[in-house]
């Protein structure tokens, strides 16, 4: 039945019209446009990747980066990797506190707060700090100042060897 429509559809000389009128760029750029709205819906209604949504709530924004990826900078915007709280939660480790020793070792603590990271946080914040107050959202640093986020967090020593504690260090 679809064979014999196309046939139909191929003989009709207003449809063949129609569709040379209308450029192939055209119809790309939709169909990318469509595909994006989709993928924002989808993005919106699930319930996985918090971590990851608080950095590229939308994903337009996030298609527009072009981002250069490294394990350091992955651990952070999925939130899985080298983190004690995602080792503690597969009982790779036994505490998911910071060596610190202020807290968990959360993506928020890491970013704002751990006072072993405070000399390297200090390029970053005085970047932001120029247009705006600190601390600012995950969403700003992960698009706005992606280039000085990143190299805060490259900068990060992760010392993936365990202790005779058990626990990872950075």
């Amino acid at each position: 039945m679809a064979d014999q429509q196309a046939k139909e559809a191929a003989r009709n000389k207003s449809i063949k019209e129609c569709y040379n009128k209308i450029p192939k760029s055209v119809v790309m750029s939709e169909l990318k446009e469509q595909s994006v709205r989709q993928w924002q819906r989808e993005w919106v209604e699930t319930t996985k990747g918090a971590i990851t949504k608080a950095f590229f709530p939308r994903i337009e924004d996030r298609i527009k980066l072009r981002l250069n990826t490294t394990p350091n900078y992955t651990t952070i915007v999925i939130g899985h990797g080298n983190i004690k709280p995602y080792l503690y939660k597969y009982k790779i480790i036994d505490n998911p506190m910071c060596p610190c020793e202020k807290g968990h070792q959360t993506i928020q603590h890491i970013i704002f707060d751990c006072p072993l990271l405070e000399k390297e946080r200090e390029k970053l914040k005085s970047v932001v700090t120029r247009t705006e107050n600190w601390p600012v959202s995950c969403n700003k640093l992960g698009i706005q100042y992606y280039k000085n986020f990143k190299e805060y967090i490259d900068k990060i020593s992760w010392n993936i060897e365990q202790s005779t504690n058990s626990q990872l260090r950075f």
